[in-house]
């Protein structure tokens, strides 16, 4: 059995698991630690991440951590900005209105035709 073969196959896990995890734990120390409510976490996650692809940072993360970078909502922030540059390269300021949803427009469409299928398969109650 080849176990440097095997371990540098699993690498690329252990490493979104670190990322993934490392911005997860930030978020639970947030939210047992501060006031702040989980939905002011999501946006200063964002925001974050929108920062620090802004500042040529969170690149490095994700050539790192792989998936454990891009997943979380950091790295929708990430995608963001990117395709803000992207498109204001392109298109001039127009871009920066357009590039956001053209860069993650397939998470977006994701999102809501997997929401819609559970809405579907699932009956709600009522929280009384």
């Amino acid at each position: 059995m080849d176990w440097k073969r095997i371990f540098d196959s699993l690498l690329p896990y252990l490493r979104a698991f670190l990322v993934g995890g490392g911005l997860c734990v930030i978020a639970q120390i947030l939210i047992d630690r501060t006031k702040l409510t989980p939905a002011r976490i999501l946006v200063i996650y964002v925001v974050a991440g929108v920062l620090l692809e802004g500042l040529g940072l969170y690149g490095h993360l994700v050539d790192f951590g792989g998936a454990g970078a891009t997943t979380p909502l950091t790295g929708f922030g990430y995608t963001i900005a990117k395709g803000v540059r992207r498109a204001v390269e392109e298109k001039g300021l127009l871009g920066a209105l357009t590039g956001p949803l053209t860069a993650a427009a397939g998470g977006i469409a994701a999102a809501l035709v997997f929401g819609y299928i559970i809405t579907l398969l699932c009956k709600g109650k009522s929280k009384t």
